[in-house]
């Protein structure tokens, strides 16, 4: 089955700048072309509570693993047309840059996992980096000394700056790019240990803000953002209240493993009852991870080029596409 998003200008109402497809019709776009996955890479990439099995490989990823890899050839076409009408030598084009972003707990790291492995299957673009904003995050230190450590994951509890010179530095086509690493044990960056991204064909740029657009200085002119030197962007979407559900679901997993080892700056939770660690999730999720969606990343929706909308069991329902 094939929609618009919003009514559709082919059944007498008004026209979207969107097509929907359900899972199904995308599914079809898949069909004729093989999963590069095995099963064992497939549950290597999954996390916590995702629904992703061959099924969701082969009928989702798949053909957006292709749709993307049109959209990275065509960048090639045009960058070799532009230096022949600059009269300019042809030297590489730079990085395909693409933003992936989502609320926590909403499968978006697997998502750019699959994207990452799938796309490199691909010979017209062997290498394939990911790297995740977590790494720019202030350390902790920083962020106590700001007094935003229960902000953590906001906007303001970046290196925005760092951020955006690193996608400077990878679309200038720098040689070797260097971004901060974060632990999820320790909580925290991890100094003098960076993820090192050299000349790759296409790096995907996961995390919860990357969509959001450039704030106004205290003149009132616009500075760079991120998002703007992305080639194409993906919204990994949800129900706010299966998300919420999801993210208690996956608290109660990690309090029976990762916080069970002394080094998790998390440790303290896996001493909770089982009633105990639902309530702490859902306090957590409540006053911190709930409100940063609503205010700072499901505004940023509407600017992806593609929207992957899962329903209740993680799977994902339907497909939006921004026409071209």
């Amino acid at each position: 089955m094939l929609r618009m998003a919003g009514p559709g200008a082919d059944n007498g109402r008004e026209p979207s700048p969107y097509v929907e497809l359900e899972r199904a019709a995308w599914a079809a776009l898949g069909q004729a072309t093989e999963s590069p996955l095995s099963p064992e890479e497939i549950t290597r990439l999954r996390g916590l509570g995702d629904a992703l099995d061959l099924d969701e490989v082969q009928q989702v990823y798949l053909p957006l693993s292709r749709l993307l890899s049109l959209y990275v050839e065509s960048a090639g076409r045009l960058h070799r047309e532009q230096e022949s009408f600059l009269h300019r030598p042809h030297p590489p084009r730079t990085p395909f840059v693409i933003g992936l972003a989502g609320s926590v707990a909403v499968g978006k790291s697997t998502t750019a996992r699959v994207l990452q492995q799938m796309l490199a299957h691909w010979p017209e673009h062997p290498n394939v980096a990911l790297v995740t904003t977590d790494g720019f995050l202030l350390p902790n230190a920083e962020l106590e000394r700001r007094g935003i450590m229960h902000r953590k994951g906001f906007p303001e509890s970046y290196d925005r700056r760092g951020l955006l010179r690193f996608v400077v530095d990878i679309k200038s086509g720098r040689d070797e790019v260097l971004a901060p690493r974060y632990s999820h044990l320790v909580y925290d960056v991890v100094p003098d240990d960076p993820v090192v991204v050299q000349r790759p064909d296409i790096v995907i740029v996961e995390g919860l803000n990357v969509l959001q657009p450039a704030r106004g200085g205290p003149d009132g002119r616009s500075s760079l953002a991120v998002s703007d030197f992305f080639d194409f962007s993906v919204y990994v979407d949800a129900a706010t209240t299966d998300i919420r559900r999801w993210y208690v679901e996956r608290f109660l997993r990690l309090r029976e493993t990762a916080f069970r080892d002394p080094a998790s700056y998390f440790a303290k939770y896996a001493s909770l009852t089982e009633d105990e660690a639902v309530a702490e999730a859902g306090r957590i999720w409540d006053g911190i991870n709930g409100p940063n969606l609503a205010q700072n990343i499901a505004p940023t929706r509407s600017r992806a080029t593609l929207v992957l909308r899962k329903d209740t069991d993680h799977s994902v329902r339907y497909i939006r596409v921004r026409k071209l």
